[in-house]
């Protein structure tokens, strides 16, 4: 199949309502699959936090993700990645079995005791579900990239409870530097559909506050630039980090399946000399507090540690919730010598980790609106958007095409400097 070119022209009247309804059929199923994930992913959690033991059975759990993708899953082993590929150099239909594959291996990933995320999951199967319409309605090869972008952000929208930021999201991830603004309508009608979809499927999402934003003033704003700059190093940092122990279980060990148990093993004895659970998971104890009181300024770096090993081992689930946890820890420790409300900073830390990683602002700017309200909006913009320069050229997504502009920033960054 040929390179397909990305169309900016308008719809015609006549395709309106045939992008309306295949909206409503892609996100009906999107936000019904992410309510079951979110029921059976807190299910899970509650599970291992009542057993503790089970934590000694992650090399297990590893083995038996390791066997699945190896032996049934090869073909949709590369996750997000493979979304990202297929839309910019299109070869076939995502295989459904992406879908209940990511599902699994995720749940079993928290069940024992990996540190991950599930924004992945809930990509992944969005964009397996959504992909199934391709094959109907006379789709063409241009139309399957609105397809695929609504797929991931009906998933991303209905996981987070962020129809916006899913909608912005999906096309800021895929684009390369400017929104294709003929995918804006299906993508942000396939989000709000799937998001009510998996609201009213009993699906609840967590709620974190921002008590007090103060006036804008240019040194708070200098401050906020600081803040940025050290939330885009850690973003940096988690995107290196999780591609070195990635190469490095690769190279390390040739059998696909024993590259999450090893992993498993060293997980299972860390966590047991830790004597805490805080950090496995999702975390969203401690995102929360992050907001509330003073933690540890070490718990971002932890975090940070185990999620790019569990992740590079092997194992399933997402990167995103664990970023939102880095950065919120972040905010909190920095707030003891930057003159910034802690849950400020620790809202700024949250999204905009998570901007540098993804190398989408935009974004992540409109989900810090969504969760904390538009008083904390200037701060938040900055954030995110100082975080997405310096975190520079890389991100979690390998196979994601760097927007131009910050290329050609970091081109010029790279001659000033030599």
């Amino acid at each position: 199949m040929e390179k397909m070119k990305f169309s900016t022209a308008y719809f015609a009247p006549s395709q309106l309502w045939k992008w309306l309804l295949l909206s409503l059929l892609i996100g009906i199923p999107v936000g019904l699959a992410s309510a079951g994930f979110l029921t059976a992913l807190d299910w899970v959690t509650q599970t291992r936090e009542a057993a503790i033991w089970l934590i000694a059975f992650l090399p297990l759990g590893g083995l038996l993700i390791g066997l699945l993708y190896h032996y049934y899953g090869q073909d949709v082993v590369k996750g997000n990645n493979q979304l990202l590929e297929e839309f910019h150099s299109p070869k076939q239909i995502i295989p459904f079995k992406m879908a209940p594959l990511v599902l699994i291996g995720t749940l079993l990933t928290h069940l024992f005791g990996g540190s991950a995320g599930r924004e992945g999951t809930a990509v992944q199967m969005g964009g397996a579900i959504a992909d199934q319409f391709s094959k109907k309605f006379g789709i063409t090869s241009s139309e399957r990239q609105m397809i695929l972008i609504a797929g991931i952000s009906g998933g991303f929208a209905s996981v987070f409870g962020t129809p916006l930021a899913g909608a912005v999201f999906a096309i800021e991830v895929l684009a390369k530097g400017t929104n294709r603004y003929r995918a804006v309508l299906p993508s942000l009608f396939t989000a709000v559909v799937a998001d009510m979809t998996c609201h009213y499927a009993g699906a609840t999402h967590t709620i974190y506050t921002i008590p007090f934003v103060p006036d804008i003033q240019p040194t708070f704003l200098l401050w906020s630039v600081l803040a940025g700059i050290l939330f885009g190093l850690a973003a940096f940092s988690f995107s290196k980090v999780v591609h070195f122990f990635g190469k490095m279980f690769s190279s390390g060990f040739s059998y696909p399946p024993l590259r999450p148990v090893i992993g498993g093993i060293i997980i299972a004895v860390v966590v047991y000399l830790m004597g805490t659970t805080k950090y496995i998971g999702l975390g969203i104890p401690t995102i929360v507090s992050a907001f509330e009181q003073s933690l540890p300024p070490y718990d971002f770096m932890i975090k940070l540690l185990l999620t790019t090993f569990t992740l590079g081992a092997g194992f399933k689930g997402g990167e995103v919730t664990p970023l939102f946890f880095i950065g919120a820890t972040l905010g909190n420790a920095l707030s003891f010598f930057i003159p910034l409300p802690m849950a400020l900073l620790a809202g700024m830390g949250f999204v905009a980790v998570f901007s540098g990683a993804t190398n989408t602002p935009l974004a992540c700017t409109i989900m810090g609106l969504e969760l904390f309200g538009t008083e904390a909006g200037i701060f938040i913009a900055i954030a995110c958007f100082v975080a997405f320069f310096a975190s520079g050229k890389t991100g979690i997504y390998s196979s994601q095409e760097v927007h131009r502009f910050k290329s050609k920033w970091f081109k010029i960054f790279d001659r000033a400097t030599k």
